[in-house]
C-alpha cells in the first residue's frame, strides 16, 4: 500500500516542478536595450549612434530629473534625428518599449499632409527590406490613426499615432507596441529583422518649434 502512495507523491512532485519551470520560463523576458541615456558620456554619442540632419541645426542635450537621464531634442524650424544600426529578430523580441515626454508640439503639424508633416517626437523602426514603421506624437492627427506616411513612390513608411496634441505635454508617457504585428498590418507579410532605429523631431514644414525628451528604448519578448 505504501509503494503506490510513494509513486503518486513522486508524480505530484514532478508535476509541481514542471509547473514551476514553466512559470519561470514565462516570467523570464528577453530584452535588447537600444537607447540608455544614462550610459552616454556628457557631450558625446556612444559608438554606433550618429546624428542625421535633414534641415537646419540640431539641438541635442542630456537632462536628469526625478525619472532619470533622458535625451532632449529641440527643433526650431529644423529636422534631425539620432539613429543607429541594430539586428533584432522580431520573432524573438517583437515588443518595442520606450518612454517619451513632449514639451512643445509644432503648431499646425499634421503628418497626413506633406506641407505640415512635422512631429515633436518619432520612433522609426527600419526593417531589412527597407520598409519602415514609425510611431509618432502628432500635433493634429488623432491617437490611434494608422496609415501610410509617404507620398514618395517606392518609399514605404507606415505611421502609428501614439500621442496627439498638447493635452499630455510635460508628462512622461510609457509606450509598448508589437512591431511584428504592426509591420504585418501595414505590409501584409511577416516582419523581417529590424536593422535600424531612429528617434526624430522636426518642425521645418510649419516653421515652428518642437521639443521632446526620450528615455530608455528597448526591444522585448513581452509587453510592459
Amino acid at each position: 500500500m505504501l509503494l503506490p502512495v510513494r509513486r503518486k507523491l513522486r508524480k505530484l512532485l514532478v508535476a509541481c516542478a514542471l509547473l514551476a519551470f514553466a512559470f519561470r520560463a514565462r516570467s523570464f523576458q528577453l530584452a535588447t536595450i537600444v537607447l540608455n541615456a544614462a550610459s552616454w558620456g556628457a557631450g558625446r554619442l556612444p559608438a554606433g549612434w550618429q546624428i542625421k540632419v535633414n534641415h537646419g541645426s540640431p539641438d541635442i542635450s542630456f537632462t536628469t530629473d526625478a525619472d532619470g537621464v533622458s535625451v532632449h531634442l529641440k527643433s526650431v524650424k529644423s529636422s534631425f534625428a539620432l539613429e543607429r544600426g541594430v539586428d533584432v529578430d522580431p520573432a524573438q523580441t517583437p515588443y518595442l518599449t520606450w518612454r517619451w515626454k513632449v514639451a512643445q508640439v509644432p503648431i499646425g503639424g499634421d503628418f497626413r499632409h506633406a506641407w505640415t508633416d512635422d512631429q515633436a517626437a518619432q520612433v522609426l523602426v527600419a526593417f531589412a527590406d527597407r520598409r519602415i514603421v514609425t510611431y509618432i506624437w502628432d500635433s493634429t492627427a488623432p491617437r490611434g490613426t494608422v496609415q501610410s506616411a509617404s507620398a514618395i513612390p517606392l518609399v514605404h513608411i507606415f505611421a502609428v499615432v501614439c500621442g496627439s496634441g498638447a493635452a499630455e505635454a510635460n508628462r512622461w508617457i510609457p509606450e509598448s507596441h508589437n512591431v511584428a504585428a504592426d509591420y504585418e498590418n501595414a505590409y501584409g507579410r511577416g516582419a523581417p529583422h529590424v536593422k535600424g532605429i531612429r528617434i526624430q523631431i522636426n518642425s521645418q514644414h510649419t516653421g515652428t518649434t518642437a521639443e521632446s525628451y526620450f528615455g530608455e528604448v528597448a526591444f522585448r519578448s513581452a509587453p510592459q
